[in-house]
């Protein structure tokens, strides 16, 4: 389950990809279409978000931004591999 991390209220249009970027900030790209290549990325708010470790942030259908735990994939240890 995912849990708000900030209310940003951001408008979204179709056609466009919305992410969290590096500096912390919410931009959003053209989504590659039909043989199509996507676009530049492009700043939509300046926001400076800090993140956490072990967590997937990313821009909600409200347009605000929220996060879940990350779930890594891999195998489970057994008890013959903890010797």
């Amino acid at each position: 389950m995912a849990e708000k991390v900030q209310k940003v209220g951001i408008k979204r249009e179709s056609g466009y990809l919305y992410f969290i970027d590096k500096q912390g900030d919410i931009s959003k790209a053209s989504m590659a279409r039909g043989g199509k290549k996507g676009g530049k990325s492009l700043k939509v708010k300046k926001i400076g978000l800090k993140k956490e470790k072990g967590y997937l942030y990313f821009v909600d259908k409200v347009g605000d931004i929220s996060r879940s735990v990350m779930s890594r994939g891999g195998r489970t240890k057994s008890k013959k591999d903890k010797k």
